[in-house]
């Protein structure tokens, strides 16, 4: 590998030279970490701030801050393994998941602590994680998904979290862009009935 990676000027090679510094990485080369940032940082970022965009004013928390946060548990992972950029932004958005509902445990307690009542959800036509207690209580949604079809899971955390692709989730699950699309649909009508049900519960 050259050090001209770290400088791709034709952006068709960026995944595949992502992949191979990735699969370095996996290797135990950390040296490639410097050159791997620049390359993941623009996406990462533009990922971050389409997730928190507009009804999510209620974090305090920052895309940069929370890119700054995924890339640092990325790369501190004492044995990382991605196959590739796809797997490797899925990965980033089960970070960013924890990272956000973590974020939103602090701000629900300290809301709560201040004596502010919590907001009810609402009902909406996608999953909208616009307060604190939306964002929980998509997550403890998606936590009993798991339990019944992890696949539908992972596909709705990579999507709605990670802002990946039909085709680059269907290319981390090993399946047709198809299965994803339909499982897609399938996925969020059970999120939107789980949520109404949790909301009529509140």
């Amino acid at each position: 590998m050259s050090d001209q990676e770290a400088t791709v000027s034709d952006a068709s090679q960026v995944p595949s030279v992502v992949t191979a510094l990735l699969h370095r990485l996996a290797a135990g080369d950390k040296t490639v970490i410097t050159r791997l940032m620049p390359l993941i940082y623009d996406e990462l970022h533009h990922r971050a701030e389409g997730y928190m965009r507009g009804e999510r004013a209620w974090h305090t928390l920052q895309p940069t801050a929370l890119v700054h946060e995924t890339y640092l548990r990325l790369v501190d992972q004492h044995s990382p393994s991605f196959r590739n950029r796809a797997h490797f932004m899925a990965v980033a958005a089960r970070l960013m998941r924890r990272i956000l509902v973590d974020h939103a445990r602090a701000r629900l307690a300290a809301r709560r602590g201040s004596g502010v009542t919590p907001e009810p959800l609402k009902e909406a036509s996608t999953p909208t994680t616009d307060s604190p207690e939306q964002l929980l209580a998509v997550n403890d949604a998606l936590q009993r998904l798991r339990g019944m079809d992890p696949r539908q899971e992972e596909i709705i955390e990579m999507r709605f979290f990670g802002g990946m692709t039909v085709e680059e989730t269907a290319q981390v699950l090993g399946v047709s862009a198809r299965t994803v699309e339909r499982e897609w649909t399938l996925a969020r009508a059970w999120l939107f009935r789980e949520l109404m049900t949790d909301g009529l519960r509140g």
